[in-house]
C-alpha cells in the first residue's frame, strides 16, 4: 500500500523547499524537519531540532518491529493514530489515560508516564505537552529495565520545559528533541508521523532508505 500525498501537502512542501534552499541535513533529518515546519509554519524549527546519532535508524527499526508508542497526552496520540493504523499498527498508549489518580506530588501525566515506563520499558516515548512527564522519564532511565527505543522530547511552555529538555540532552538514550521553549503536541506528532513515513517507505523498498513524505496528519 502506498501512502497518498495530499496535493495541499505537496504544494506546502514545495514552498518550504524553496524557502529553506540549500542545507546540510541528511534526507531523513530533512523529512522530519520539513514536516514539523509544515505543521507549524515556523521555520525556526530547522535550528531547534536535535537528533542523536542513531535516533532515526533506531526509531525506524522500532516502528517496523511494532514496538509500542507511548504519548504523554491524547492530542499527540490522536495526531499519529491515523498513520499508525494505516501502516504498522503499533500499540498506541496515552500516558495520561493510564493514571486515574495521580501519585502524591505528581501530575496525572507524570504518573501515567511512570506506569507506562514500567509496563512498556522499550517503547517509543513521545512527549509533546508535559515537561513533568519528560523529567519523570529521564529520572527513571537509570533504573532497569527502562530502556526506550526512542524518546521524542518536544514539550512546550515556560515552567520546567528547559530543565526537562536539558535532562533529556544528558540522558544516554536515542532521542529527537526540540531545544528551547517551543514544541507542543502538533510538533511531537509531526516528528513521529515523519518517522512512520520513513519506516513505511523503508519496508516497501525492501530495506532501502527513503526520505519522501506522504499523507495528511
Amino acid at each position: 500500500m502506498e501512502l497518498p500525498i495530499h496535493p495541499i501537502m505537496q504544494q506546502s512542501f514545495a514552498v518550504i523547499d524553496r524557502e529553506i534552499g540549500a542545507h546540510n541535513f541528511s534526507p531523513a533529518e530533512y523529512a522530519i524537519i520539513r514536516r514539523v515546519i509544515h505543521s507549524t509554519a515556523d521555520f525556526e524549527f530547522q535550528q531547534l531540532i536535535r537528533f542523536s546519532s542513531a535516533a532515526i535508524e533506531t526509531g525506524i527499526a522500532a516502528l517496523r518491529r511494532r514496538i509500542p508508542i507511548v504519548t504523554d497526552v491524547g492530542m499527540v496520540k490522536h495526531g499519529v493514530a491515523g498513520l499508525v493504523a494505516k501502516t504498522f499498527g503499533n500499540p498506541l498508549i496515552s500516558a495520561v489515560e493510564r493514571a486515574s489518580v495521580p501519585l502524591p506530588g505528581k501530575t496525572r501525566t507524570e504518573t501515567g508516564l511512570l506506569l507506562c515506563a514500567e509496563e512498556f520499558p522499550e517503547a517509543i516515548f513521545v512527549i509533546g505537552n508535559a515537561p513533568t512527564a519528560l523529567l519523570a522519564l529521564c529520572n527513571a532511565l537509570p533504573a532497569a529495565p527502562v530502556s526506550p527505543s526512542l524518546v521524542i522530547g518536544a514539550p512546550v511552555g515556560f515552567i520546567s520545559v528547559l530543565d526537562s529538555k536539558a535532562a533529556l540532552a544528558q540522558a544516554p538514550v536515542n532521542q529527537i528533541r526540540v531545544e528551547g521553549r517551543k514544541g507542543g503536541s502538533p510538533v511531537a506528532a509531526a516528528i513521529l508521523n515523519a518517522l512512520i513515513v520513513l519506516a513505511w517507505e523503508r519496508s516497501r523498498a525492501g530495506g532501502a532508505g527513503g526520505a519522501g513524505e506522504a499523507g495528511e496528519d
